[in-house]
């Protein structure tokens, strides 16, 4: 096997919306995993964040039994590669909420109600379908280059339940208020732990788009990936923010033989995300930026076998409004060529 054919790269950021993940992340293992041959890929991705740190207005909030999520994603990815340059993966999320949330309850004929959830939200996510073509690649014994592009839709296929009662909760809160009060169309919620933070599925078709680069000189080398999504509008009106994901960084091989690698990476994220808007306007209780550090492992065994394992730890993080943040996020994927 080539070292050229050796990158390996997730770089997980972990979207908002737990149904979607990242769906790019797991298809970028698959694909930098010996992808100079055709035939089948199959990568099982694994992601877990937690949101332990409410942030209002920027300001960390302190106290005993504050809302939280702890959000686990579970990628199976199927893929086939028609040519060594073209393929295309199905991304499959399995989605785990675990939470703690207490939020107002409204009703157009009774006093509003404050009530507690401690509990579990599991099921299918969104799929996705996405395509590779390696625009560009050379590869000799001491330097490589490739760059990919990669592109797809998100179906709506995970339940919405929990972003159809939050949209009828900003109907009811709106009908309270005086015609014309200025308010947010989230001013009903007191929590930092929102409806659509834990819904399965978003329940709109989303574009995604990608673009990854693979570069190496001898045991050294330097990758990257852009992803963007475009959001449309989904259940009950609602429209999550489009997002900007932006990871890599350099790494080396510590161990090169004749039939295994291993390899050191420092990963650097940017990931931002505009507001949602849900009944006709945008709500300043949606939105963030974050820029994340950590290392990444990889590991390539014979011609088959690849595994990517790492931590993203926040080193800075802006939110609007009162919002849980991530506090660490935890990434591996294992990836087999058929």
């Amino acid at each position: 096997m080539r070292r050229g054919s050796l990158f390996l790269l997730v770089g997980w950021m972990g979207s908002r919306l737990g149904a979607a993940g990242c769906e790019l992340c797991a298809i970028y293992s698959a694909d930098n995993a010996q992808a100079r041959n055709a035939g089948w890929i199959a990568t099982v991705s694994e992601s877990f964040i937690s949101y332990h740190t409410v942030l209002f207005n920027d300001h960390e909030l302190s106290g005993h039994d504050l809302d939280f999520r702890d959000t686990s994603i579970t990628h199976l990815v199927p893929g086939y590669n028609f040519t060594p340059e073209l393929g295309v993966n199905l991304s499959i999320p399995l989605v785990y909420h675990h939470f703690q949330r207490t939020d107002l309850r409204y009703s157009l004929t009774d006093p509003p109600v404050l009530r507690s959830e401690h509990s579990t939200e599991f099921g299918l996510g969104d799929v996705s379908l996405i395509g590779r073509w390696t625009a560009f690649r050379r590869a000799g014994m001491e330097t490589s280059v490739a760059v990919s592009v990669l592109g797809g839709v998100k179906f709506p296929t995970g339940d919405t339940d929990r972003i159809a009662d939050e949209v009828q909760q900003t109907q009811i809160y709106d009908a309270l208020l005086p015609p014309g009060t200025p308010h947010d169309p989230l001013g009903h919620s007191i929590s930092g732990v929102h409806q659509h933070d834990l819904t399965l599925g978003s329940g709109s078709f989303d574009g995604i788009f990608g673009v990854t680069m693979l570069s190496r000189w001898d045991r050294y080398f330097f990758n990257a990936q852009f992803q963007y999504y475009l959001r449309t509008e989904g259940e009950s009106g609602y429209t999550y923010g489009n997002e900007l994901m932006v990871a890599g960084g350099p790494g080396a091989y510590l161990l090169l033989g004749k039939s295994y690698t291993f390899n050191l990476q420092a990963n650097a994220g940017y990931d931002t995300m505009a507001r949602d808007e849900l009944a006709g306007r945008l709500s300043n209780r949606t939105g963030w930026t974050a820029w994340y550090l950590g290392p990444q492992l990889g590991l390539t065994v014979g011609n088959h076998f690849s595994t990517v394992a790492g931590v993203d730890i926040p080193v800075h993080i802006t939110a609007n409004g009162l919002q849980n943040v991530p506090d660490y996020r935890v990434h591996a994927s294992l990836v087999w060529r058929f």
